[in-house]
C-alpha cells in the first residue's frame, strides 16, 4: 500500500558564514549544435536555486554560445562529433569533473546519437553520485533493448508523458489516465525517483506519492523542463534527498510560473522568464 504524501520540507540553512563550497557543486552535461540553450536553462536555474558552484559540460563548438548566455557559470568543452553531439571519447573529462560535483544531471539539449547512449547507459550504471535525467537522456534510456540496467547511486528520471510512455512501452493517452500508478510502478521496479510532469505532477520513489498542485499552463512551453533539471539538481546539491528534492523543486517551479502570470498571464511565459521567479518563490517558501 503506497503512502500519500501533502507537507513539503524545510529547505536547506543557509548560515551566513557560507562560502561558495558550502552549498554544494553541481555538473550538467547536454547541450548540442541547435540545442544550446537547454544546458544553459539548466545551469541558470540551478544557480538561482542555491548552489554553490555550477559547471556545464558541453560540446566544444558550443561551448562558447553557453558560456555566453550566463556569466555566473563555468563550462567545460568536450570532445564532438561532426553534427556537434558529446562524443563518447569525452567520458573521461565528465568522469573526472564528476569528482568534485555533489549532483549530476543529463539531457537537456543532448541529443541522440550511439555516443550519447552509451555514455549516458554508462553514467547511469556505474556513477555513485545523485544522478538527474531528462529529455535525450531518457529518450536513450527507452531504447535500450534489455530495459533500465541496474544503478550504482540514486536516479531521478524526469519524463513528460510522452517520455514516460516510451519507458514503459506504452502510449501517453495510457499514461494519462493511470499516472500515478504507472510513476510508481516504474519507480518501484527500477529503484530510482519518477517525476511525472504535466498537470498536477506526480513525484514518486514507488512507495510514498506526492502530487504537485502548483504550476499553470504557461509551463506548456519548450524549455521549462529544462529549467526543473537544473532545479531539483540544485537542491540535491544543497543535501537534501533527491525525493525531497524532486517534490520541493516541482513545487518551486511551478510557483514560478505562478509569478509570472501574476505580472504577464499565463499566455506569454517562456523558459527563461523562471529562474529568476523560482528564487522570489524559493524566499515565499521560506516565508512559509
Amino acid at each position: 500500500m503506497r503512502s500519500r504524501l501533502e507537507s513539503l520540507p524545510a529547505l536547506p540553512s543557509r548560515d551566513q558564514d557560507s562560502h561558495k563550497g558550502s552549498f554544494g557543486t553541481v555538473l550538467l552535461i547536454g547541450g548540442s549544435r541547435g540545442m544550446a540553450g537547454s544546458i544553459a536553462l539548466s545551469g541558470i536555474a540551478a544557480l538561482r536555486t542555491g548552489c554553490g558552484l555550477a559547471f556545464l559540460a558541453c560540446p566544444n563548438s558550443s561551448q562558447g554560445i553557453i558560456a555566453s548566455f550566463e556569466p555566473s557559470y563555468l563550462t567545460i568543452g568536450l570532445a564532438e562529433d561532426e553534427e556537434g553531439r558529446i562524443s563518447y571519447d569525452a567520458q573521461s573529462r565528465i568522469r573526472e569533473q564528476m569528482n568534485s560535483a555533489h549532483a549530476i544531471a543529463i539531457g537537456p539539449g543532448l541529443g541522440s546519437s550511439r555516443d550519447t547512449e552509451l555514455l549516458l547507459l554508462d553514467l547511469y550504471a556505474t556513477t555513485e553520485k545523485p544522478l538527474v535525467i531528462d529529455a535525450d537522456g531518457l529518450n536513450a534510456l527507452s531504447r535500450l533493448p534489455d530495459g533500465l540496467p541496474k544503478s550504482n547511486g540514486p536516479r531521478i528520471l524526469t519524463p513528460h508523458p510522452g517520455e514516460m510512455s516510451r519507458l514503459v512501452k506504452t502510449d501517453t493517452k495510457s499514461v494519462q489516465q493511470n499516472r500515478e500508478e504507472i510513476a510508481a510502478e516504474f519507480a518501484e521496479k527500477h529503484h530510482c525517483v519518477v517525476v511525472l510532469k504535466g498537470h498536477q505532477t506526480v513525484v514518486t520513489d514507488g512507495q510514498t506519492v506526492f502530487v504537485n498542485m502548483t504550476g499553470n499552463s504557461g509551463l506548456a512551453t519548450g524549455g521549462t523542463g529544462d529549467v526543473l533539471t537544473g532545479v531539483i539538481t540544485s537542491l540535491i546539491a544543497q543535501g537534501m534527498t533527491p525525493f525531497d528534492a524532486a517534490r520541493v523543486g516541482v513545487n518551486l517551479h511551478g510557483t514560478a510560473a505562478e509569478i509570472i502570470a501574476e505580472k504577464l498571464g499565463e499566455d506569454g511565459l517562456i523558459a527563461s522568464d523562471l529562474p529568476h521567479a523560482v528564487a522570489e518563490a524559493i524566499r515565499r517558501y521560506r516565508l512559509h
